[in-house]
This record gives structure tokens, sequence and C-alpha cells, in this order.
């Protein structure tokens, strides 16, 4: 990263440019906690030094402390940064070879519950929330199920209660939905404009939107399903440890943990589990009478 410093600085005799950069990004990570609540301390520092290039780079400054002293005093400033640091790399029917799994072989583990709860942790925009109710509405389930929607970021929060994407990725969709093992025609679940699908309201009904962070919020229910898929391999391992604690405490017995292809249960977690199915990263929690 770009800095004020010169490289015939005395003080650069002491300590090297990537300790210093080290020590700007513990000071702007320690603001953010103390002053929002936010807790980015135990994400890759990779993941978040080339986000913050990318800020300091959109608005001219300098320094990571520059960066820290509009994070303190700007109002706005942090909703920006915060917006930078949230993963939304996502698409409805995601790796739909996960879909398909799940229709095949979770569902029939699920359909003799009276009541089902799902909780898509970090579910962005919310392409995989919806995806989700299409599978449930066709496998006649999605009337008892409340689906639970959180992310740390408030904006996209919003943009994925709206259930509204742009057209041009319906084709893309419509493609993962075929390959997930999808039984009606795509275009039955939205209406569309030019620009947008809608996907109709009745989707959105049993679905609840919330904001959450992973690294500092508790439980708040009991699921049989929760999925969090490729959000993890931002965490280090001491946050992914207690991300798997939160989940761990979160789920029923014989519950159901989805997460994405680029992830693994870390060792510490793999005896609390089953491999229901490894392709997948799908694993279902040992029942409490063992």
């Amino acid at each position: 990263m770009s800095s004020q410093w010169n490289e015939d600085d005395p003080i650069l005799d002491e300590i090297s440019f990537d300790e210093l950069e080290a020590i700007e990004i513990n000071l702007l990570l320690d603001g953010i906690y103390n002053v929002y609540g936010f807790d980015f301390r135990n994400y890759l520092r990779s993941s978040l030094r080339r986000r913050i290039q990318h800020r300091m780079n959109l608005e001219g400054l300098p320094t990571i402390t520059s960066l820290l002293e509009k994070v303190l005093h700007e109002p706005g400033f942090m909703e920006k940064l915060q917006n930078d640091f949230s993963i939304k790399v996502t698409e409805m029917f995601r790796d739909p070879s996960f879909f398909a799994s799940f229709r095949n072989e979770v569902i029939p583990m699920l359909r003799d519950l009276p009541e089902i709860r799902i909780w898509h942790a970090g579910c962005a925009t919310g392409e995989e929330v919806y995806s989700m109710a299409i599978l449930l509405q066709e496998e006649g389930l999605l009337d008892k199920t409340k689906i639970y929607a959180t992310d740390m970021n408030e904006q996209v929060i919003q943009s994925a209660k709206l259930g509204k994407f742009s057209i041009k990725r319906m084709q893309t969709f419509t493609k993962n939905y075929l390959q997930a093992g999808g039984t009606k025609e795509f275009s039955s679940y939205y209406s569309a404009d030019y620009e947008f699908a809608m996907f109709h309201p009745y989707m959105k009904e049993n679905m609840m939107f919330a904001q959450h962070n992973l690294a500092t919020d508790r439980s708040f229910n009991e699921f049989h399903v929760i999925l969090c898929r490729n959000v993890m391999i931002y965490f280090d391992t001491e946050l992914q440890r207690r991300v798997h604690d939160l989940f761990y405490e979160s789920l029923a017995s014989q519950g159901f943990l989805a997460l994405g292809n680029m992830e693994s249960m870390i060792s510490v977690h793999k005896a609390q589990y089953e491999d229901f199915n490894p392709t997948e990263r799908i694993f279902r929690k040992f029942s409490s009478n063992g």
C-alpha cells in the first residue's frame, strides 16, 4: 500500500513498511470495533488488505491512518467500508450439485418435521435464500418452513428483502436451477420488466431477514438446517472456531450444517458431526442421545 513514509526516514531502521502497515491495520480494526461494534479483527489479513487498498484508491488516501480518520470522523463513511468488507459473491442455485443433493438426501430427513427452521448465515443479497424457497416449494414444504436470512451488512439485507435481481442474470440462474433438479419453468417464480426480475411475494412470506454478525452475535433460535457457504474462508482459524461453536449451539439434534465447496470442517469440530455428504460439504450433527 502507499505510504507517506520516506524510505530514508530513520524510523524505518527500527520498523519495516510491512510492520508499520500491520500496526495501522490493527488500529483501524480496533477503531471500527470500539466505535461501531463491527468485529473484523479475525478476518484474514490478505483479504482485508485488498479491500482496504481498494477503498484508499477510491478516496485518494495516502495511508491507512488517514482512512481511520475518515472512519472515526466522517458520518456515513463506515457504511462504505463495511460494504467493502462484506462478501457478496453469490448466485441462485450456486453449485447446482449441492442443491440437487440437498433435495434428494436432506429433504427426506426433514419431511416429517412439524415445522422446519433454516438459517442462511451470511446470506449476502439473498440469491441462495430464494433458491431454497423454490426448492422447498417444489417439495411441498415451504408453507411449514421458516427461513431466517442474516448478514452483517444492513444494506445487502435490505436488497435481499426485495427479491429483485437483474434480468441479465436470469439466464445463468435458470441454467443452475435446471442442473439442480428444478421441476417447473423457472420463470414461473418471478415477473420481469426490461431491467429486473421480481420474485413473487408468496416466496417471501416465511422469510425473515435480519442483521447478524457472526463474529460478535450469539444464537437466536434452534435450527434444523444451517447454511453458511464460502463465508468462513475469509476468517482466521480462531474466528472459524467461534463460528462453528455458534452453529453447533444453534443446531437441533441431528440437524444439518452446509458449508461451501471451498471449506472443510475444522478438526476440533469433526467429532461432533457425521459426514453426511462429504463431497457437497453437508454435515449432520450427532444425536444428543448418542
